[in-house]
């Protein structure tokens, strides 16, 4: 242990969410590789998702840092983690507490900083108890979380419904924002899932020593300015901001899936022109009515642009069809698009795809991680949201990054059709403002890949997280 006593050590506890458990091993990745940490990441068990326990399974193997799995809680909070994701994951996390404390407890070298997301709040009462220093690490962008930090204010100052304002509602120094675009736990104030919303914003403003971004500071520069300059901002944020992004699975870091898909996809992709392939895709959790299925499909089919598309199933409730996707599709569908469209109904290696020279698009449900995939691959998407605060995000990346498209309606208010659907993939694929844009978000990407040089902002961020950790492990009277 000689070894790992001279460096500073770091403790990360993600919940167990796709969404956020990736991103904090990215940072546990860079911490260890590019700042001489040495790290923990401290897990709960996963058992009702066979990829969380993938993504954990392949990172053991890799043995780059230390990863120690806590008991999943016997609670149940993950029963229904797409419909109340901050009242339950905070459940989650606060029943892990005390498995956490033993963990630590244990340790032969007691870490210097806790980094937790932002349901890992709850954890930072522990962090306390060890005399570490106290961080949350944000794993979507800047916008959304002025939105989430700035709710409790919104809370006093509107009255009834935030959907059902004429106006937009004002955000100090940040663009203003359209009510449709809020997150879903603001769409209905009467819901439990709300009053957990505001009470996470109090935790992250009032409870750790700083807030990390998965972002960097050229892409949002106007929201870090105002969280950090801002007067009415100084009242609700009392700890520094870092941008520590952006933070991405690149090619070959993709975890989990059997290699035959794999390897078949990008042997296809292989023999296919350079950009000329669509990647459509919803992430983990997003799923199409089947309805929706039917005008994606005919629009795929209409637009005659090469494409892999990632379906699942809309759902598996019991007297539906099954788990078939051949069977939500329309008639013939696969036969007419076989030469130049893949279904895929399971796993898909997305980092690969992404960084495929034959990708030139993509249509996506916009969670930050799959966004900053795309950016820092050069691709530019076209804007699906489905829930949490992908609105917004799709809104940022269409009207301020301008590296993006949109349906004329949200896709969670109505079925988009067909003609729609061919007319959003040709302007991406063939004309000239999808050219417009894969120029625009290729100079992102460079903005992005500097800010993690050895001379960018968010190399340096964690480089003076470094610093504060050892200073840190200095006054505990350890070995540095």
């Amino acid at each position: 242990m000689a070894e790992i006593s001279s460096k500073p050590h770091a403790l990360l506890v993600p919940s167990p969410m796709m969404g956020h458990l990736i991103p904090l091993m990215e940072l546990a990745s860079s911490l260890v590789t590019h700042h001489n940490f040495h790290v923990t990441v401290v897990v709960v068990s996963p058992n009702s998702s066979p990829e969380l326990s993938k993504v954990i399974q392949s990172a053991k193997t890799k043995k780059l840092y230390d990863i120690v799995e806590l008991p999943a809680p016997s609670s149940g909070h993950v029963s229904n983690m797409a419909g109340a994701v901050f009242t339950n994951l905070a459940a989650l996390m606060l029943d892990a507490i005390s498995s956490l404390r033993s963990a630590i407890s244990v340790l032969e070298v007691k870490p210097a900083a806790m980094i937790v997301d932002i349901f890992g709040t709850p954890a930072l009462t522990v962090a306390e108890e060890f005399h570490m220093l106290k961080y949350v690490m944000v794993a979507s962008c800047a916008r959304p979380l002025t939105v989430l930090l700035y709710a409790p204010v919104l809370d006093t100052q509107i009255q009834g419904e935030y959907l059902d304002c004429e106006e937009l509602l004002e955000i100090p120094g940040c663009k203003a924002v359209r009510p449709e675009d809020v997150a879903k736990p603001m769409m209905n104030r009467k819901d439990r899932e709300y009053g957990a919303y505001l009470r996470k914003a109090n935790d992250i403003a009032s409870m750790s020593d700083g807030i990390m971004i998965n972002t960097w500071e050229d892409l949002e520069a106007k929201s870090l300015k105002a969280m950090r300059e801002h007067p009415e901002w100084n009242k609700i944020l009392k700890v520094p901001v870092y941008t520590i992004g952006p933070l991405f699975r690149s090619a070959g870091q993709s975890s989990g899936g059997p290699t035959t898909p794999r390897s078949e996809l990008l042997d296809w992709l292989d023999k296919q022109p350079k950009e000329s392939v669509l990647y459509v895709a919803f992430g983990s959790m997003g799923v199409l009515s089947a309805e929706q299925i039917i005008e994606m499909a005919w629009g795929l089919e209409l637009s005659k642009q090469r494409f892999i598309w990632v379906v699942h199933p809309p759902s598996k409730r019991s007297g539906d069809k099954g788990n078939d996707i051949s069977e939500y599709l329309p008639e013939g569908f696969m036969a007419r698009t076989h030469e130049r469209g893949v279904v895929v109904t399971a796993w898909a290696p997305q980092s690969e795809i992404l960084a495929h020279s034959s990708v030139g698009g993509t249509l996506s449900h916009c969670g930050w991680n799959s966004s900053v995939e795309s950016i820092l691959n050069g691709v530019p998407m076209i804007a699906w949201p489905l829930y949490a605060e992908q609105t917004m995000i799709a809104t940022q990346l269409v009207e301020e990054l301008k590296v993006a498209i949109k349906p004329k309606e949200l896709p969670t208010k109505a079925v988009a059709g067909r003609e729609e659907i061919e007319m959003l993939v040709k302007k991406i694929m063939e004309q000239k403002e999808g050219d417009e844009m894969r120029a625009r978000v290729k100079e992102l990407k460079a903005s992005g890949e500097k800010a993690l040089s050895k001379e960018g902002s968010s190399f340096n961020m964690l480089s003076e997280l470094s610093r504060l950790c050892k200073i840190n492990t200095e006054q505990q009277g350890q070995k540095v």
